[in-house]
C-alpha cells in the first residue's frame, strides 16, 4: 500500500514548531505539522501564572507583519506593554491559538508516535493509525518531555510527590500542606499561587538565598547607560545580550563551555513583580539540600541538610518538585531506538550544526533540546525567531534542489 509522502514533517506545535511552519508556508515548502497546539503552555503550566519574558520577547515568528503579541492584544483590547508589564498565561495561550489559525491553518492535531529511518528519509507514524514518509523531519518538542525530579523523590508515589509540570490548577491543593522544592521562577510562583489558593506552603531551596531579578530598567535611560547595560530578549547586560542575539556565535564555543553556560546562565531567580507575593509571605528554607524523602502517616517526611551539616525535617501532605528540566534525547521515546542510539550528542542532547541539522541526515532539532548547542535562548520563546528563520532558509534551499521527495515508496 502506497503511503503519503511529504518533504518536511514537523513534530511539535509549540512556539518553535508553529514559527517554523509559518516560515515554510510563506516559502512554499511542502510540509505537515503535527501536535497539540501550545501543549506545554496549555497542559503543563498552572492557571494564573505569568510569563517571565517581557512582552517584546514573547512573540512567535512569522515572515509576515502583524502577527506579534502586541498586535493580538491591540485587536482583542487586552493590556500590553513591550516592557515592564507581565504577560498572563491565558493571554499568551490565546495569542498562540490566534497565530496558529492565521499562520498554520493546516495544523494536524494528532501526536507522532514513531519516527524511524526508512528509504533515505523517515517513516512517521501517527496516533490515529496513519503513516507517512518524510524526506526530512524537524523535532520541535518542548520541555514537557524532560521534567527533572531529584533522586530522593523518585521513589515516592504520585499522590505524595509530583513535578510542577503536572499541575494546571494549583487550587486543588487548597487546605493542604505543600512543600515546593526549588528556587527559580516556577517554584516561587507556584508557592505564591498555592498560598493564594488557601494551601499551607513552604519552599525548600538548595541555593543559599533566593535571588530576585531587579526592577525593569527605565526605557528613557541615557545612551551611555544603555551601552553599559543593554536590554535584550532574555534580560539585561552584555552576557545576556550575547545569549539572546548571537546563538550563531555561541555554538562555536568549546563544547564543555557551551554545556556549562546552557545550564548555569540565567540561573534560578524570581521576577521583581513576584517578590511581594512571596518575600515575607511564604516561609522559605534556603541553603538546604534534600537528603531523603519517605512516606509517613499519609504524607511525606523530608530531611534536608545545610552545608554546615545542620539538618531539618519537614512533614507535609505533598511535595511539588519545581526542579526544572534536563533535556535528554533518550527521553524522546517516539524516535526509533536505533535512530536515537546513532545520534551524535553533547551532554545527552542532540549535537546539531549551524542549520540545526543532527548527525542523522535529514533530521533536525530546535528548541530546548539544543540549548547546549545554541545556548540558553533555545529554552525561551524568544529563540523561536532565530531557529525558524535559519532552519526555514536551509529547508527552502533543500526543497529547491529537489523538486520531488526522494523517499522510496513502502508497500
Amino acid at each position: 500500500m502506497m503511503r503519503e509522502s511529504v518533504d518536511v514533517a514537523i513534530v511539535g506545535a509549540g512556539p518553535y514548531g508553529l514559527s517554523l511552519a509559518a516560515h515554510l508556508r510563506a516559502a512554499g515548502v511542502p510540509h505537515r505539522v503535527f501536535g497539540e497546539p501550545m501543549a506545554l503552555w496549555r497542559s503543563h503550566m498552572p492557571a494564573g501564572m505569568y510569563l517571565k519574558s517581557q512582552g517584546f520577547a514573547s512573540n512567535l515568528s512569522s515572515p509576515r507583519p502583524g502577527r506579534t503579541l502586541e498586535e493580538f492584544c491591540r485587536r482583542t483590547g487586552r493590556p500590553y506593554a513591550p516592557y515592564g508589564l507581565p504577560v498572563p498565561l491565558q493571554t499568551f495561550l490565546d495569542y498562540g491559538d490566534w497565530f496558529q489559525r492565521c499562520e498554520v491553518p493546516d495544523l494536524e492535531e494528532v501526536l507522532v508516535t514513531a519516527v524511524a529511518a526508512a528509504g533515505g528519509g523517515y517513516a512517521v507514524s501517527l496516533a490515529d493509525g496513519t503513516d507517512l514518509l518524510a524526506r526530512r523531519v524537524v523535532v520541535a518538542v518542548g520541555v514537557q518531555h524532560f521534567p527533572h525530579v531529584p533522586d530522593p523523590l523518585t521513589a515516592l508515589p504520585t499522590e505524595l510527590c509530583s513535578h510542577v509540570s503536572r499541575h494546571t490548577d494549583l487550587a486543588a491543593f487548597a487546605g493542604r500542606d505543600v512543600v515546593v522544592l526549588g528556587a527559580g521562577q516556577s517554584a516561587l510562583e507556584s508557592a505564591a499561587l498555592l498560598h493564594e489558593a488557601g494551601a499551607t506552603v513552604r519552599v525548600l531551596a538548595r541555593r543559599e538565598r533566593v535571588n530576585w531579578n531587579g526592577e525593569p530598567l527605565a526605557l528613557d535611560r541615557a545612551w551611555w547607560q544603555r551601552l553599559r547595560e543593554p536590554e535584550a530578549g532574555l534580560g539585561s547586560g552584555w552576557g545576556t545580550w550575547f545569549y539572546s542575539n548571537r546563538p550563531d556565535l555561541f555554538r562555536h564555543l568549546p563544547a564543555r563551555e557551551r554545556v556549562r553556560r546552557a545550564r548555569t546562565a540565567l540561573g534560578p531567580a524570581g521576577s521583581s513583580w513576584l517578590r511581594p507575593r512571596v518575600d515575607g509571605v511564604v516561609p522559605v528554607h534556603p541553603g538546604h539540600t534534600l537528603v531523603s524523602a519517605e512516606p509517613r502517616d499519609g504524607g511525606v517526611r523530608l530531611t534536608a541538610r545545610r552545608a554546615d551539616g545542620h539538618r531539618i525535617t519537614l512533614t507535609t501532605d505533598h511535595v511539588i518538585a519545581a526542579t526544572g528540566y534536563r533535556a535528554d534525547v533518550a527521553r524522546l521515546s517516539f524516535l526509533d531506538s536505533r535512530l536515537r542510539a546513532g545520534l551524535r550528542t553533547v551532554a545527552g542532547t542532540p549535537a546539531v550544526g549551524g542549520d540545526f541539522d543532527s548527525s542523522a541526515p535529514g533530521l533536525y532539532f530546535v528548541g530546548p533540546a539544543v540549548a547546549p548547542s545554541f545556548g540558553p535562548v533555545m529554552r525561551f520563546v524568544y529563540g523561536a525567531d532565530f531557529a525558524a528563520r535559519v532552519l526555514a532558509r536551509h529547508l527552502s534551499a533543500g526543497a529547491r534542489r529537489s523538486a520531488t521527495v526522494p523517499v522510496g515508496a513502502a508497500r
